[in-house]
């Protein structure tokens, strides 16, 4: 695969608009100033759009502090993050009018930024697409710490005993095993026929759809991004754990870390789902995905995936930027850095560096392919414009009055300030509580 450069953006100051915020905050009493102060960390994805001082007789129509397991929301000063930076990334957003359903940045475990859209909320899941893989990848972990399927499991060998009927489709895959379909690196062909091709949408049996597919290089020696490949590894995952992948995810990963409304959704019609799309998660448990990698694998003291597993599956493998699920180096080139990347904008991206997540789910435009994607450029943008910038000047993040009244009232405005969609809706696409 060709790797680009990363594309050159127009600066984020010229983008940003200051004299807006500056305006806004001479208008507010030193009263409500002080108030705001102590309500900022709460004051996230409200529904009202109203003056700083009015968001004082407002409180109670702020969204309940945050509960839950493991991570706590804090101002961005309190940890020495600039919150300027990020008041400028939100209103750069507006102006761009992006569709950015929720926006999150989680630093040394805490909070610090919660930014939602018109229509969502922090209570309502997401479409994830192919984060769905990158999630995928920690339940094979834990599978494979488990001793229950090792990455030189063969795919035929598992399929053709989980499925007897398709014995013979798999017998010219045999020298296919579990860590080729991890690394997209399996060596088989799919003649896709977008739209609406039955492998997303209307085949009864994508297993079998997948066993009759053609192989086409060596597995392990040509990296092709097929969601054939994550077919393949739902199905070896559900065998190896006797019960459907997801019931297995829920027990292993979703309920360990506190996860709510978590659904794996679209099975076909023998009850496979795919591990390539159709997982809804919140904002907030993407952010805790992404924290559970930032930590080896632990999540409060325990250790939910192995370490030495996150460890191989954030190395390249076949590819230079994707290990097994997991993008390296995608969205940052300057420092160690990895992610998971799903279509139309959604994303969970670990900075070891910086102790740091971030999270967006999103409708952003989809062409220029793969990782040249326009949705994935704005990210790219979004994270080394304005987050890693804030990041960075711990120096000058300076806790303040001004600086909380400034983010909680740009958090309002966006709350209230539609975006348009970088490209066509599915039903599936829509926040849903």
């Amino acid at each position: 695969m060709t790797t680009q450069p990363f594309p050159l953006f127009h600066s984020r100051r010229a983008a940003s608009n200051t004299s807006s915020a500056s305006s806004s905050r001479s208008a507010a009493s030193p009263g409500a100033r002080g108030l705001l102060a102590r309500l900022a960390p709460f004051v996230v994805g409200a529904s009202a759009l109203v003056p700083f001082a009015a968001c004082a007789q407002q409180a109670s129509a702020a969204p309940a502090p945050l509960h839950e397991t493991g991570i706590e929301a804090v101002s961005p000063e309190d940890v020495g993050v600039d919150s300027r930076e990020l008041v400028r990334l939100s209103q750069w957003i507006r102006e761009q009018k992006l569709d950015v359903y929720s926006l999150l940045v989680v630093k040394d475990g805490k909070l610090i930024f919660e930014r939602y859209g018109v229509g969502a909320s922090r209570e309502a899941n997401y479409e994830l697409y192919s984060v769905t893989k990158s999630v995928t990848s920690l339940v094979a972990g834990i599978l494979i710490g488990q001793g229950a399927i090792g990455l030189d499991d063969s795919v035929a060998d598992a399929l053709s005993a989980w499925r007897p009927d398709l014995r013979a489709d798999f017998a010219d895959k045999r020298d296919i095993e579990l860590r080729h379909v991890l690394s997209m690196s399996s060596g088989l062909h799919y003649d896709f026929r977008p739209k609406d091709d039955p492998i997303y949408y209307a085949a009864p049996d994508r297993l079998k759809l997948a066993a009759t597919t053609n192989p086409k290089a060596a597995p392990g020696t040509v990296f092709e991004y097929t969601d054939i490949n994550p077919i393949l590894t739902a199905a070896m995952l559900s065998a190896a754990a006797h019960e459907p992948v997801e019931r297995y995810a829920k027990a292993h990963l979703f309920e360990p870390l506190g996860m709510k409304h978590a659904a794996w959704e679209r099975a076909d019609s023998k009850g496979l789902v795919s591990a390539g799309w159709g997982l809804r998660l919140r904002a907030i448990d993407m952010a805790k995905i992404g924290m559970l990698v930032l930590d080896h694998g632990r999540w409060q003291g325990r250790q939910v995936v192995p370490q030495q597993w996150i460890a191989q599956m954030t190395t390249p493998a076949v590819s230079p930027h994707f290990g097994y699920y997991w993008w390296v180096n995608n969205i940052v080139q300057s420092e160690p850095e990895y992610d998971a990347m799903g279509f139309k904008g959604q994303f969970i991206t670990v900075l070891p560096k910086r102790n740091t997540v971030i999270v967006m789910t999103s409708m952003l435009p989809i062409e220029g392919g793969l990782r040249d994607a326009k949705n994935v450029q704005i990210f790219r943008q979004m994270v080394n414009g304005y987050i890693v910038p804030a990041l960075a000047n711990a120096q000058r993040a300076q806790p303040s009055g001004e600086r909380r009244a400034a983010l909680a009232q740009e958090l309002e405005v966006s709350a209230r300030t539609p975006g348009i969609p970088g490209t066509s809706m599915d039903p599936t696409d829509r926040p849903k509580l």
